[in-house]
């Protein structure tokens, strides 16, 4: 990588003040040297906040800023680093000169999640690695124990612990806050362009067809949730680009959701956005999995989002 940084940090942004009462106190030792003393639990506590590390770039011109939204059991890590250790697609697009927001939402990563008594509904659930590598679509079930994958599968399979050791507990009922950090993160940055990816298509998807004025782009990687209704909506000038990879007849679930992805665009369409579509292997890149910014790949699809966002 060739940049300079003229800047770079973090933020926490949005969530809610919530304030505890009558909650029992109890005796602990916070470390194994420290006596133990009463901790009291009752009081004032910010919680489903989103964090936020920006990058910004020395000469980055008039490039507005990339905001990388992450997917479901997984963190902004997914953008940093390949699990084999190569370059991720934030590095890319700072290369490519761009201000870049690396986004960890609520109840994700170091945006941290509630142990308060009613705040989070329902049990946190873990991804199996036999899911992912099915979901995911690197292959068979069968194939698995040997990590045998699809004929020309793209993802570095030989490092699929690697990746694993990315995955974190989730919510299915958090949508509500992802929604609400998501619409923070873009009012506080402000003018930018969305890059998402699986889940993250949801929060991304609502809060740019409600700040048409801010969100300028939405670069979709397998989204796995769409837009609200859209008739009421005026898209004039904003752009989407869909991008998908390999195996997708293999897969009856990515089947569904490419084709409310389809339909969904259409939906942006008559709502007057501009559309494109990428099929990665008909664009030359088979063998692509639904982890694209992982992908041996990976930096020859980051191309060909940075040509499609100047234009080309």
């Amino acid at each position: 990588m060739s940049y300079r940084l003229k800047d770079f940090g973090s933020f926490h942004v949005g969530g809610r003040r919530v304030e505890t009462s009558d909650l029992p106190k109890r005796f602990l030792s916070y470390t194994p040297a420290a006596a133990e003393m009463e901790l009291d639990p009752n009081g004032v506590y910010w919680i489903e906040q989103a964090y936020v590390q920006f990058f910004i770039p020395e000469h980055h011109g008039d490039r507005l800023p990339i905001v990388f939204l992450h997917g479901g059991g997984l963190t902004g890590a997914s953008w940093e680093t390949t699990p084999d250790s190569r370059s991720g697609w934030l590095n890319h697009f700072l290369e490519f000169g761009y201000p870049c927001y690396v986004v960890d939402q609520p109840e994700r990563g170091r945006a941290g999640f509630s142990v308060l008594p009613d705040t989070l509904e329902g049990d946190a659930i873990s991804r199996p690695l036999e899911e992912a590598w099915t979901r995911f679509r690197f292959g068979e079930l069968d194939g698995f124990a040997t990590r045998t994958p699809y004929p020309g599968c793209d993802f570095p399979v030989d490092y699929l612990d690697a990746f694993g050791r990315q995955f974190v507990p989730r919510w299915t009922t958090t949508r509500g806050m992802h929604l609400a950090g998501f619409r923070d993160v873009v009012a506080h940055i402000g003018n930018c362009i969305v890059i998402c990816h699986s889940q993250g298509g949801d929060a991304a998807h609502v809060v740019a067809s409600e700040r048409n004025d801010l969100v300028q782009a939405v670069v979709a990687l397998e989204p796995s949730a769409f837009s609200p209704d859209l008739s009421d909506k005026q898209l004039s000038g904003q752009r989407y680009l869909y991008v998908f990879g390999d195996y997708i007849d293999r897969s009856p679930f990515w089947v569904d959701l490419q084709q409310k992805a389809i339909a969904n665009a259409e939906a942006l369409k008559a709502a007057g956005a501009d559309v494109t579509w990428l099929d990665l292997p008909a664009a030359g890149l088979a063998g692509t999995s639904h982890m694209i910014m992982m992908d041996k790949s990976s930096a020859q699809s980051a191309q060909m989002v940075r040509r499609w966002l100047a234009g080309g």
